[in-house]
């Protein structure tokens, strides 16, 4: 049973990582209403995607963190990081990728009211995507970082995926403190990047790890 679990999960991370880099490709950069308007259907298909990708990434770190799990089943707070983190996301990519669209795509042939009445609900939206974007990064860079732990300490998987977990912590950390905006497209694709890159060699090595056992 936990062979399986093992393999679902890990194929799940896979799937979720994927469709994560999916989102980053084809998100497009914001802009004017118009220009919102004009892209509506590239960024509510983009966004889709990310929430469809959600599911799948909470249940691979669910095989994960049973696969990490010791005697403290510290693992299982990484997974409630991963949650957290989760959900901030899904917020974000519901306001500026479903929300935001559908109401500019409504007023889209009343332009009189757009300085009015939509551009300030539009920033608003912009302005609630930004702290919830840092949810995502913070509840994420902690998790990665007890899973890196664990792997190093434990073993149970390649002890070089758990370095490299910490090296894009600190990497993304310097990254805050110098300053530099993850919360920008530019930025977020470069964590999104990283991110996915990781959980990808996870998944790679959760299945791996099942067929070595045979």
């Amino acid at each position: 049973m936990t062979k399986q679990l093992y393999k679902s999960t890990g194929i799940s991370l896979i799937s979720g990582s994927l469709l994560m880099i999916c989102t980053m490709i084809l998100h497009p950069a914001g802009g004017s209403i118009e220009r919102i308007i004009a892209i509506s259907d590239t960024i509510i298909i983009a966004h889709s995607l990310a929430i469809f990708s959600l599911p799948f990434i909470l249940f691979g770190f669910y095989g994960l963190s049973k696969k990490l799990s010791d005697a403290y089943d510290i693992s299982t707070l990484a997974l409630g990081f991963v949650a957290f983190g989760l959900i901030a996301a899904m917020l974000a990519a519901m306001i500026n990728g479903l929300a935001i669209p559908f109401f500019a795509g409504k007023y889209a042939d009343q332009p009189e009211i757009h300085e009015s009445v939509v551009r300030p609900i539009i920033l608003f939206g912009f302005s609630m995507n930004k702290p919830l974007d840092y949810i995502f990064i913070v509840a994420f860079c902690l998790a990665i970082s007890v899973y890196s732990i664990l792997i190093i300490r434990m073993k149970s998987l390649p002890v070089w995926i758990g370095y490299y977990g910490i090296v894009i912590i600190l990497l993304v950390a310097a990254g805050i403190l110098s300053g530099f905006a993850f919360a920008g497209l530019f930025g977020f694709r470069i964590f999104v990047f990283s991110l996915a890159g990781w959980i990808l060699i996870v998944g790679y090595y959760l299945i791996k790890t099942v067929s070595s056992d045979d």
